[in-house]
């Protein structure tokens, strides 16, 4: 024990006497002052050894724990970069993929526009014959109809000419 407590038993004695304790009491007293100041010691110097063997401890753990986060921050490294390669991996891959597919999209987009085209170039052939021949059947249509519009006006021309013609000669014969 480093610390040593001075206590004065006979004193104490003494001093318990005085204020009408038998010697008997007094010595038993001051015994059990002795066992508890030298318990309290006792404890006081185990509480020491527990602080000094929990300090000791706590040294241990704390070193034991920078050493765990040493190999878990260098795990994490080693893991990060075989995820950062995986992902590069799979990263060009998934772009080589897109490549191949969007080149076989625009083959198929080609192919079904040049369907497309031809298509449409068909059509406009087939709209562009049917208008011709509409065109001309409008044309032949037209001409029949200035034929008979014609045949109508010469017949209105000559059924005038012999109004005409009866009106002169009744009115040569009336004069």
């Amino acid at each position: 024990m480093d610390e040593a407590i001075t206590f004065d038993s006979h004193r104490f004695v003494k001093h318990l006497t005085r204020k009408g304790f038998t010697e008997e009491q007094a010595e038993a007293l001051a015994e059990e002052q002795v066992n508890l100041i030298n318990g309290n010691l006792a404890t006081k110097q185990a509480l020491k050894d527990v602080e000094a063997a929990l300090k000791t401890d706590l040294a241990a753990v704390e070193a034991k724990l920078k050493t765990d986060l040493t190999a878990v921050e260098a795990a994490l490294k080693t893991d990060l970069t075989a995820v950062e390669a995986a992902l590069k991996t799979d990263l060009a891959a998934v772009e080589a993929k897109l490549k191949t597919d969007l080149t076989a999209v625009e083959a198929a987009l080609k192919t079904d526009l040049t369907a497309v085209e031809a298509k449409l170039k068909a059509d406009i052939t087939d709209v562009n014959s049917k208008l011709e021949k509409g065109l001309a059947d409008v044309k032949l249509e037209i001409s029949n109809q200035k034929a008979e519009l014609l045949k109508w006006m010469i017949g209105l021309l000559v059924a005038q000419g012999g109004v005409i013609v009866g009106m002169t000669v009744s009115l040569v014969k009336l004069l």
